[in-house]
């Protein structure tokens, strides 16, 4: 019995101290960065470039999104809106920006997926050199939309933009530990990848991708996280995604908790069902095809997102100090010491430099609140995990 609680106790500490390393390593690099410059790379001025903006029931969000884009153009029509199985006025809205739109009604399809597999088709029609996408809740910063042009034509290469999420006007604790997990997962440690000169996943909205690659992978799916599916993806078909840091584009988090929790189990249920399945296969395709990328993107999905890696280890923890006490086993507990001070030497160093500004030190404080706040949501994965694509309801991005 000693000996199989032993095996379980080193297994467990060291499972959970590679992904603490990897967090740490992507962190550190990214803490050591100096700040982005801009991209000085010329669009070609042939280029011809197509946006697309998804969009389901999007009425109370869409008009901001599209008045961060209209001036980043050289032409509105060149913005291209999927109005998809919309019942509301998201279609008329947009319209009014004088921007392409085109309605999808197929009830039984429903996805983000289905309705950029629509808009892809259209495009086909006429293909653009590089298309940008962008979700339809988010604003886009001034000269993004060139940067992500340049840089997809420069490297022929899916292109990721800086993509974080800006807690509600009225916000509670979770609602800044929530951003902060959001900068962490999206801003620090994916720069940390850049820095290392290693790709990155896609986050599903300030994406670019020269034409050419557009049909290498499969685009049409109810997939409950898309963009990171379709990440590993094109990394298995040879066109790994890059990051680009100078890019930026910005949602906001849900107000009210309905929406908050129904946005976070459709993305959590989602990445740790996608490094269940994919991290295999990507660790297989690393060995077989000899490539470090795809290995570096299995380790990069293979840490669960933040509040279950703390959990996991605080419950890892618990374990490792009885069976340090009651059977004399003390190294886990080192292990699991050691990974607890990488993980949050990580989340502090990054808060430190990406978001001290932007949200309060106090903030830190939230964590334990927030971490109750996720239990349910992780129950959930193990008695009654998503499996279908649930839309976040929108509220205005002006309130």
């Amino acid at each position: 019995m000693k000996l199989f609680i032993e095996v379980i106790t080193y297994t467990l500490a060291i499972v959970l101290l590679i992904p603490s390393l990897v967090l740490f390593v992507e962190c550190t690099i990214a803490i050591l960065l100096p700040a982005p410059l801009i991209d000085k790379i010329e669009t070609t001025p042939a280029a011809k470039i197509g946006v697309l903006v998804p969009a389901h029931n999007e009425a109370l969000v869409i008009a901001t999104t599209l008045a961060s884009l209209i001036n980043q153009v050289s032409s509105p029509e060149s913005i291209v809106v999927i109005a998809d199985n919309c019942t509301d006025e998201t279609a008329a809205i947009a319209a009014q920006f004088g921007v392409k739109v085109i309605e999808r009604i197929e009830p039984e399809q429903r996805g983000k997926g289905y309705a950029l597999d629509f808009g892809l088709r259209y495009l086909a029609l006429n293909p653009p050199d590089v298309v940008v996408i962008i979700d339809a809740d988010c604003q886009v910063t001034e000269g993004s939309i060139e940067q992500l042009v340049s840089m997809a034509l420069k490297e022929q290469k899916p292109i990721q933009a800086t993509y974080v999420m800006e807690k509600p006007a009225v916000s509670q604790p979770k609602d800044i530990v929530s951003a902060l997990a959001f900068i962490v997962k999206n801003q620090v440690r994916t720069t940390g990848l850049a820095g290392m000169g290693l790709p990155c996943l896609l986050a599903g909205t300030g994406m670019a991708f020269p034409w050419f690659v557009i049909n290498k992978v499969q685009w049409a799916s109810g997939n409950l996280v898309e963009d990171m599916q379709l990440g590993i993806d094109l990394a298995l078909a040879g066109y790994a995604p890059r990051f680009c840091r100078s890019a930026k584009v910005i949602g906001i988090l849900p107000q009210q908790q309905k929406a908050a929790t129904t946005q976070r189990t459709r993305w959590e249920h989602g990445h740790v069902q996608t490094l269940l399945t994919q991290v295999p296969q990507l660790g297989m395709a690393a060995l077989a095809q000899r490539r470090f990328e795809l290995l570096a993107l299995a380790l990069e999905i293979g840490v669960p997102p933040l509040s279950l890696l703390v959990m996991l280890w605080g419950l890892g923890l618990i374990i490792a100090i009885g069976a340090g006490l009651f059977l004399g086993i003390w190294l886990p507990l080192g292990i699991l010491s050691l990974a607890g001070l990488m993980i949050f030497t990580a989340i502090l160093g990054g808060w430190f430099k990406f978001a001290s500004k932007e949200l309060p030190g106090t903030a830190l404080l939230g964590i334990p609140g927030y971490l109750l706040w996720k239990i349910p949501l992780y129950v959930a994965l193990l008695l009654k995990p998503e499996k279908k694509w649930v839309k976040t309801e929108r509220e205005s991005l002006n309130s």
